[in-house]
């Protein structure tokens, strides 16, 4: 249960301390992958986690794909398996249901800046720095990473270019939510992801995939989603007691139901 070889978790009351442990630079290889998807699957339905936070040990969040593990063009299938594999890294995380906050404590680039990409709210600490590289080796990383992050101009030098872009920068464009120092990065994403943890779950978990879903619909339409979801919660004893808390000046103890 959660701790894998390349991936360890540690639990602070309900929120879940997912740290990438793969050295020297984390990167991805099929391992970590199935790793990654098999945890953020496992948040997803354990009633005793209500927020994650994503992170990694060293100096580096995730210098992106093992190049070392690229799938066999000569092996039948092992493309179409491997690109599999990959969209689901990301999926895992972004279809979780309960919020991830990125702690990006170095170098996010490739997959690795796709990694954060997928999770809900950003930090980093000032040594971070951020790119899609492949096209330094040949290949086309992803422009829909970058789309979901950068406006038109920005996805495409990034892509076409590699270059990267520092913490600094992507506080100055209000892409990630704060600077810090490398000391003070994982308590400051805690704060955040206990805060989270302390609201009602049913309602993070309506909020977390009305998120997800309102990012490509018409406006009419997800609002009117979003009305209807607040409908289903008020009829939880959750917002009773939330309302009940708020009247009566207390701290509210929420049951997920």
């Amino acid at each position: 249960m959660f701790d894998k070889q390349n991936v360890r978790v540690e639990m602070d009351g309900m929120v879940a301390l997912v740290t990438l442990a793969r050295p020297p630079v984390n990167a991805l290889d099929r391992l970590t992958r199935r790793e990654i998807i098999d945890i953020f699957d496992e948040i997803s339905q354990r009633d005793d986690v209500r927020c994650a936070v994503l992170t990694a040990a060293g100096n580096t969040f995730c210098a992106g794909a093992d190049l070392k593990d690229r799938p066999d063009p000569a092996n039948p299938g092992d493309f179409l398996e491997h690109n599999r594999m990959t969209r689901e890294t990301g999926n895992a995380i972004k279809e979780c249901s309960k919020p991830v906050v990125a702690a990006v404590n170095g170098a996010a680039l490739g997959a690795g800046l796709g990694l954060m990409a997928a999770c809900d709210i950003f930090y980093a600490s000032e040594n971070a720095v951020f790119g899609m590289p492949e096209i330094n080796v040949g290949l086309a990383g992803g422009a829909s990473m970058l789309h979901s992050l950068f406006g038109r101009s920005t996805t495409r030098r990034m892509f076409f270019t590699g270059v990267r872009l520092s913490a600094a920068e992507l506080k100055a464009r209000s892409i990630i939510e704060e600077v810090t120092t490398p000391e003070a990065l994982i308590p400051t994403a805690m704060d955040v992801a206990q805060e989270i943890a302390s609201k009602a779950p049913l309602a993070i978990n309506y909020a977390k995939q009305a998120a997800n879903m309102v990012e490509n619909m018409p406006q009419r339409d997800a609002y009117r989603l979003e009305q209807n979801y607040t409908m289903a919660l008020s009829r939880t004893d959750d917002a009773k007691e939330a309302r009940m808390a708020f009247l009566e000046k207390r701290t509210p103890v929420f049951k997920g139901r």
